[in-house]
């Protein structure tokens, strides 16, 4: 994971999620750049939170999507009443299966475009990981055994766009990396 955090920095992180919002459920939003190590994370913090875990992976309408899987987070994953989201399809290039969420229990969001101002006052923490391109173009080439790398260039494009205009960064209260 970019931050390589330990059991212990997991336990801190824990600590500080839960003392940002005592006695409301937690609400995480983890964003950074493709192979910055966002699912890693969350896939370590889920649990621990006793949270479930959404991936905008799961959602984003294909390799163009990115914009689309950002607005879902406030418009559906987060919102009050009948909290969810649809599953992307991506071989049959379609929307899936609704996957509904319990509203009265923690969850975590990971995915680039996860951390906008629209979805920032719905959760209770924001965190940011970051790593360098080369080790990002390297990890998540790996992790994809190549299969992607040709939507490298257009997925970047997106997240420089979504990322000069929200800024997320700065909306978190953890940068990691």
């Amino acid at each position: 994971m970019a931050a390589d955090l330990d059991g212990a920095g997991l336990d801190e992180l824990v600590t500080a999620i839960r003392d940002a919002a005592p006695g409301r459920r937690a609400v995480v939003l983890i964003d950074g750049r493709s192979g910055a190590g966002k699912s890693v994370l969350a896939e370590s913090l889920a649990p621990r939170l006793d949270a479930q875990l959404v991936s905008l992976d799961e959602l984003y309408p294909g390799w163009e999507g990115l914009q689309a899987g950002s607005d879902a987070v406030h418009r559906t994953v987060l919102r009050a009443r009948a909290p969810g989201w649809t599953r992307w399809d991506w071989a049959g290039a379609r929307p899936a299966e609704w996957h509904p969420l319990d509203p009265g229990r923690a969850v975590v969001v990971e995915g680039c475009g996860a951390l906008s101002r629209a979805s920032r006052p719905l959760a209770t923490f924001g965190i940011w990981v970051e790593l360098d391109a080369g080790e990002r173009r390297r990890r998540s080439s790996e992790r994809d055994h190549g299969r992607f790398d040709r939507y490298w260039q257009v997925w970047a494009a997106q997240e420089d766009a979504f990322i000069a205009r929200e800024r997320p960064r700065e909306l978190a209260d953890r940068v990691l990396g």
